[in-house]
């Protein structure tokens, strides 16, 4: 993709090569990153924000290396603080268009708390959670979205923890538009990456990533060729709610639990399938659980997305609205006045 856009006061055409920096990429051969940072790097030039006014933010693993490889200002924070370094950076320059790049174990372990918060206030970033379901850049614990039973390293007879639902958490914490895709379907991470950039609040994106190294094919069943119409469910707004390989399954609500139907048993129509509303939270978050049904498929897309007012734009409101109000202030005056007290 090309696009004009304004630098330093200069019309210039930029590029997906001028989103690329000048470090060598230090991924393992064949990992799932170096699909995200291409699809990323593509889709920049479109959304005409000049490199300056960039920054990607990022913690500690595999995933947060990312800041390196973009040609725009980053930040490579310490473990599990990007969500709270990109909320602070928004919120003192609202001006700039923040992004974070994180991983299962950055993201949801240690940074579990940041990213609840950033997302209930509904700070204006993309937060990109790049899921392998490992730590990897630790060489092969299991994470908090390992999957029950996973042996790793540091769980040699199986993980007994509960895995987090990335996608229910988002929901659950307040988040106004929650999405994902994969790195195995280029064209489709570019569209979510896209719609949530172009979302006013905090946009989460769950990207399956594999790890070829130590968890290599968590997500071949949603990957291949013959198996993934199966096992996947592309989400389109307005649209029924439709998969297989002919596009003859749907869902079905029997009261609040949904159902598979056949389209060819001679009973069900399209009419009986579900029409996606990603609107609807209560859709969503029905939506977000099919990965933990079996032989359900796990939805692709977006699954969720409302307007609501951001924090710092409220956060300026306010100080506006008082400023009218009572003045500009006196710093010193408001640090000496009231109740003081002297220590001798």
């Amino acid at each position: 993709m090309e696009s004009d856009t304004l630098q330093n006061g200069t019309h210039v055409k930029l590029s997906a090569k001028d989103f690329s920096s000048d470090q060598d990429v230090r991924w393992c051969p064949g990992c799932g990153d170096y699909s995200i940072l291409a699809q990323v790097q593509r889709v920049m030039p479109s959304f005409e924000i000049p490199r300056e006014k960039t920054v990607f933010v990022a913690g500690i693993g595999c995933s947060s290396r990312f800041p390196y490889y973009m040609n725009t200002y980053g930040f490579h924070g310490i473990h599990g603080r990007a969500a709270a370094i990109a909320s602070g950076l928004k919120i003192a320059r609202t001006d700039l268009d923040v992004w974070v790049a994180t991983g299962d174990g950055d993201l949801l372990s240690i940074g579990g708390n940041h990213f609840i918060h950033i997302l209930r206030r509904n700070i204006n970033t993309v937060i990109m959670l790049f899921n392998n379901r490992i730590y990897g850049l630790t060489k092969g614990q299991y994470s908090p979205t390992s999957e029950h039973g996973k042996i790793t390293k540091s769980s040699p007879f199986g993980t007994v923890d509960t895995p987090f639902n990335p996608l229910t958490l988002a929901l659950g914490a307040g988040g106004s538009f929650v999405a994902r895709t994969m790195d195995r379907d280029p064209k489709h991470m570019q569209d979510v990456v896209s719609k949530a950039h172009k979302h006013k609040g905090t946009s989460f994106i769950e990207i399956f990533q594999n790890c070829n190294i130590y968890n290599d094919g968590a997500y071949e069943l949603y990957t291949e060729k013959d198996t993934k119409p199966e096992n996947t469910i592309n989400l389109e707004h307005g649209k029924p709610l439709l998969f297989g390989k002919d596009k003859n399954k749907g869902i079905k609500l029997d009261g609040f639990r949904p159902v598979i139907i056949s389209l060819d048993d001679g009973i069900h129509t399209v009419n009986d399938v579900i029409v996606h509303d990603h609107t609807s939270k209560e859709l969503a978050m029905i939506l977000a659980q099919f990965s933990e049904i079996k032989g359900f498929p796990v939805p692709l897309g977006v699954l969720y997305e409302v307007e609501r007012p951001c924090f710092e734009d409220e956060m300026e409101e306010q100080i506006e609205d008082s400023t009218r109000k009572k003045g500009a202030g006196d710093l010193e005056k408001l640090l000496f006045s009231g109740t003081t007290w002297e220590v001798k």
